[in-house]
């Protein structure tokens, strides 16, 4: 057996892609994002390469995203989902909304935001939202009580 050596994210997507439901189909139809600043490193090369077996969707803001990902996953009868992926920070928080109502509805919606530097090193991420008074607090502690 070979060694296949992957980044994070090159590993997550396989692994996303990899998903199927019961009856063989892929159980993640694809994967909403935006990229720029913050979003987690690595995922736009991982998923371009990924491009023919996992598809990406561009959209303009993660709160719409977040919603047309649970769209699909109402109008499938909860047996198929879509990811959504986002930055730190604004676009971390404006996926909390349709994460509420995912968790209130069962609705599966696999959301995956930025998050802040392993070692809080150099300084804040642009946008982060930060409590100075606790440096473990980060915007994705929102999705603690709607999310499963």
């Amino acid at each position: 057996m070979s060694v296949i050596r992957l980044t994070a994210a090159q590993a997550m997507v396989k692994y996303l892609a990899a998903q199927m439901t019961e009856d063989g189909e892929p159980f993640l139809s694809g994967i909403w994002a935006i990229f720029g600043h913050g979003n987690v490193a690595g995922i736009g090369e991982a998923l371009y390469a990924e491009r023919e077996t996992f598809r990406t969707y561009r959209g303009h803001n993660e709160q719409t995203m977040a919603h047309a990902a649970i769209a699909y996953a109402k109008q499938s009868k909860r047996r198929r989902a879509m990811a959504v992926t986002s930055s730190i920070g604004p676009g971390a928080t404006n996926m909390v909304t349709a994460a509420a109502l995912a968790h209130v509805n069962r609705l599966p919606l696999l959301l995956i935001p930025g998050d802040v530097f392993a070692n809080r090193g150099p300084d804040p991420v642009l946008q982060q939202v930060e409590d100075w008074g606790d440096g473990t607090v980060s915007v994705n502690d929102c999705f603690r009580p709607v999310t499963r």
